[in-house]
């Protein structure tokens, strides 16, 4: 099953993100600004891909956006858990600063404020277009803030 998972991710991660594209750009747009994809996974290890090692499991989409950018070798999480880390990553606070930043049920109420500066609001701030394909905390805020 967790193959299963890992397969779908890598498999529908990519045609999600080109599909975040809007309209044809010339030449000079489409370089003005490098493409930004973020995958957070929970409990991924930094041996658990092809491109770092990995023998067991077949990861070659992931391993060609590795081989085709940038490599992070060195990542440091917020939190060891879910919604703390994500929290993280999305409002640049670290989550001990907000005692409802715990692992909240797909029921919680929303964690992040919409008035709330975030990742992907600054990112569109400045030209990009961003989408997000994920379960628990980020469809909370994606679902009301679109």
């Amino acid at each position: 099953m967790k193959n299963r998972n890992i397969s779908l991710l890598v498999t529908l991660t990519p045609l999600l993100l080109t599909g975040c594209q809007s309209g044809k750009k010339s030449a000079t747009e489409n370089t003005s600004k490098p493409n930004i994809v973020v995958i957070y996974m929970d409990d991924l290890g930094y041996g658990d891909i092809g491109s770092y090692g990995a023998t067991e499991l077949k990861t070659p989409n992931i391993d060609a956006l590795a081989n085709g950018g940038i490599r992070f070798t060195n990542g440091y999480a917020t939190s060891a858990t879910c919604t703390p880390s994500r929290f993280g990553l999305l409002t640049g606070t670290y989550p001990w600063r907000n005692k409802d930043a715990k692992i909240l049920p797909g029921t919680a109420p929303l964690l992040i404020s919409t008035e709330q500066q975030t990742l992907p609001k600054m990112l569109k701030s400045i030209g990009y277009q961003t989408g997000i394909v994920a379960g628990g905390l980020e469809s909370t805020y994606l679902s009301r803030t679109k």
